[in-house]
């Protein structure tokens, strides 16, 4: 998996959330977001808030039981004038909770894979900021920024989500769509070296890797561009910084399947 440095993770996640209250109060409360088309600005805010204090309080009370996750979600305030105020403090919960002396605690880790609960979290948290941060800029027609090395690590956050126990347990239709008969799907990034993933569907169940090999369908393309379309906030044709070669149905039906973890 592409490696996700703890720091950089946790000044991103500040940065996004900067950028996401900006887009928010230029947008306006009622605003539509053109790539989540059933939400306002209103309840983007809320969402991305509300996420960043339920993972860290996860972290910070040292939940290793999936029952006994919390069950309330912090308050949006009611004045829009007041939301860069409760962003700014719900993501400095979380990236202080996300400390290093956290990375390695017990915590449980919802995607049931290698990784400390912790680092899970970080990583998860960093997919909704920078994500949803593009929908929020999308919605307030401003310019986005995700760095190469932040797009290569969600797109192995979101490939493993996709190919876990926890996708099987609760998004089977997704994950039985998903599987195949040894049809092979590569993404390789354009910008950074840690930017290739080989995926394959089988009879079991989808699987990746990071790695280059010759596959039915390749899709290039700068790591931010191939996160957004994976994520489906960009069309996989129609884009002029992306290569396709080979089956594209065969691409355009795992994007099809496959709805960002953060919906």
């Amino acid at each position: 998996m592409t490696h996700l440095n703890a720091e950089h993770a946790r000044r991103s996640i500040l940065e996004h959330t900067r950028q996401l209250a900006r887009s928010a109060a230029a947008a306006g409360p009622h605003a539509a977001v053109p790539t989540t088309p059933d939400w306002t600005i209103t309840d983007l805010v809320e969402h991305v808030g509300q996420t960043q204090h339920w993972v860290a309080e996860i972290i910070e009370r040292r939940i290793t039981d999936p029952t006994q996750l919390p069950t309330e979600m912090a308050v949006l305030p009611a004045d829009p004038g007041e939301w860069d105020s409760w962003l700014s403090g719900s993501a400095q919960r979380v990236t202080s909770a996300c400390s290093d002396d956290a990375l390695d605690a017990a915590v449980f880790n919802d995607a049931g894979d290698e990784r400390t609960g912790t680092r899970f979290w970080l990583a998860s948290v960093l997919n909704e900021t920078v994500v949803h941060g593009f929908d929020a800029v999308g919605a307030a027609g401003r310019p986005d920024d995700i760095a190469p090395g932040i797009a290569a690590a969600l797109i192995s956050n979101h490939l493993a989500m996709l190919t876990s126990p926890t996708w099987e347990m609760l998004r089977s239709e997704s994950a039985h769509a998903i599987r195949g008969t040894g049809q092979t799907l590569q993404w390789r990034a354009t910008d950074t070296v840690d930017g290739a993933w080989f995926v394959e569907r089988r009879p079991g169940g989808a699987t990746w890797q990071p790695t280059t090999r010759t596959a039915d369908v390749t899709v290039t393309g700068p790591a931010a561009t191939l996160l957004l379309i994976m994520t489906r906030r960009l069309p996989l044709t129609g884009n002029d910084a992306t290569g396709i070669d080979g089956d594209i149905g065969l691409a355009q039906h795992w994007l099809d399947n496959t709805a960002h973890v953060a919906d």
